[in-house]
């Protein structure tokens, strides 16, 4: 697996499963969904939780990519992953 960090670790959000905020605020879904496992080289899809329904940003749970879509695009996590995939960017 790769070394690039995933959302989880870039955040310190704490949703990963066995994140000290899991009880409060569950688990988030971009750190087991499995089906976006290595996009971006991250696990499940912490490198792609922009695509991700219910992912928490900025203190606040956020819906659909259609709706989240503005405001991730101007994400620090975002432009880091843009950045590091370089043309293999899958957005």
């Amino acid at each position: 697996m790769s070394s690039k960090e995933n959302c989880w670790e870039f955040k310190k959000c704490e949703r990963q499963p066995g994140g000290s905020k899991t009880d409060q605020l569950g688990v988030c879904p971009a750190a087991t969904d499995k089906e976006s496992d290595a996009m971006n080289s991250g696990k499940n899809a912490g490198r792609y939780c922009w695509r991700i329904a219910g992912t928490l940003c900025d203190g606040e749970v956020r819906g659909t990519w259609a709706s989240k879509q503005a405001f991730c695009a101007t994400c620090d996590f975002f432009k880091k992953v843009e950045r590091e995939e370089g043309v293999e960017f899958k957005s």
